[in-house]
């Protein structure tokens, strides 16, 4: 199952003010994961300031999901470390959970909810039907909001799973490969979201091997160089 934090409620579906931090939103130094006594990647360094779109670049089996496990706390590193505006996330669990969303692979959709009913079940409990509502039709799926998700395809539980974007109030989005399954239309759909997440002041780390139609996309590359990735 994929990890798909639950926001702490909000006063609406926008990224809640807050004095700006004087730090980075996410700093990663030297961090490093073993698996079997191997190092999985080399060392990850990198910065993420409010309004970045970094996309994790590198080969099937280079860590790219592993990594994004690291950076929400799924998995805990052997070395290095993560923090959120300057403070190491083991000291602000609650209020970085509280402020990431991630998914993964899988869509986590529950099989016996129509889409509408899931959207709501992952969605912060001020969210409206009618946003519920333009978030599935949006991503293509008018007509099967009220349908059981048994039912639908693949790439329709990709999108139930993706229209969660247009609903959260998070300030990182942690998206594991989300155009698998989804086609140009839902692309491009999927692209505007990141687009007006980032120009809000918030920030996207994904991993994809889909080349962005957006100008501002930074890229690291895990396997660069031999001691760390290259931040472009």
């Amino acid at each position: 199952m994929p990890i798909l934090w639950h926001n702490v409620p909000r006063k609406n579906n926008q990224i809640a003010e807050k004095s700006l931090p004087t730090e980075s939103l996410l700093t990663v130094d030297e961090l490093a994961y073993e698996r079997d006594d191997c190092n999985v990647f080399n060392p990850i360094n990198l910065v993420v300031e409010a309004g970045d779109i970094l996309q994790i670049e590198g080969a099937n089996g280079a860590g790219k999901t592993t990594l994004m496990r690291l950076l929400t706390s799924a998995l805990q590193q052997t070395s290095g470390s993560i923090a959120y505006q300057g403070q190491s996330i083991a000291q602000c669990r609650y209020e970085y959970l509280a402020d990431i969303l991630y998914i993964g692979h899988q869509s986590g959709t529950k099989m016996g909810l129509s889409p509408a009913e899931n959207l709501r079940w992952m969605s912060p409990a001020s969210t409206s039907k009618a946003d519920i509502t333009h978030a599935l039709e949006n991503l293509g799926l008018a007509g099967y909001t009220d349908v059981p998700c048994y039912s639908l395809s693949a790439g329709q539980h990709r999108r139930v799973a993706l229209a969660r974007l247009a609903t959260s109030q998070a300030k990182i989005w942690y998206l594991d490969e989300p155009f698998t399954a989804i086609d140009k239309q839902g692309v491009k759909a999927i692209e505007k979201q990141l687009q007006n997440h980032a120009e809000q002041g918030g920030a996207v780390v994904l991993s994809t091997h889909q080349d962005l139609a957006l100008d501002t996309v930074r890229k690291y590359s895990i396997e660069a160089h031999a001691d760390r990735g290259a931040l472009q």
